[in-house]
C-alpha cells in the first residue's frame, strides 16, 4: 500500500522539480511544486506538506533562509537537495534545522529511501511498502 502523504518540491530547476514532481507522483505522493523561496512560504500556509524537499541555491530567499523561516513556523520535516558539496553547508544545513541533506545528483532509491524514514518518523500511522524501497 503506498502512502498518501503530500510532499512539497522546492527547487529553481523547472527540469528539476518536473522529475521530482513525475517520481513522487510514480510512488504515490500527492506533490505540490515551487519555483523560488517566497512561493513555498506561501504554499506551506495553503497546503500545509507532511514533508518538504528543499534546494539550497535559489534566487531571491535561498534555501537556508526558506529553511529558517519554516523552522519558526511548522514542524514538518525538511530534506535539503542541492548540487552544493561543501561540508559547511551540509553543517549549516543541520543546524538550522534541515532533518536530511541529500547531494545532486541522487540515487532515486536513496532519496526513496530517505523520504519514507521521515515520513514514517513523523506520521507513524502512515503504512509504507518497504518493498518499493
Amino acid at each position: 500500500m503506498k502512502s498518501r502523504s503530500h510532499i512539497m518540491v522546492v527547487d529553481d530547476e523547472e527540469v528539476m522539480l518536473t522529475l521530482l514532481d513525475r517520481i513522487l507522483k510514480h510512488e504515490g505522493y500527492e506533490v505540490t511544486t515551487a519555483s523560488d523561496g517566497n512561493s513555498a512560504l506561501v504554499l506551506m500556509k495553503k497546503r500545509r506538506p507532511d514533508l518538504v524537499i528543499l534546494d539550497i541555491m535559489m534566487p531571491g530567499l535561498d534555501g537556508f533562509q526558506v529553511l529558517d523561516l519554516i523552522r519558526r513556523r511548522y514542524d514538518v520535516p525538511v530534506i535539503m537537495l542541492t548540487a552544493r558539496h561543501e561540508v559547511t553547508n551540509l553543517h549549516d544545513a543541520l543546524a538550522l534545522g534541515a532533518d536530511d541533506y541529500v547531494r545532486k545528483p541522487f540515487s532515486r532509491l536513496e532519496l526513496m529511501a530517505r523520504i519514507k524514514a521521515k515520513l514514517r518518523r513523523a506520521r507513524p500511522e502512515i503504512t509504507v511498502d518497504y518493498e518499493a524501497v
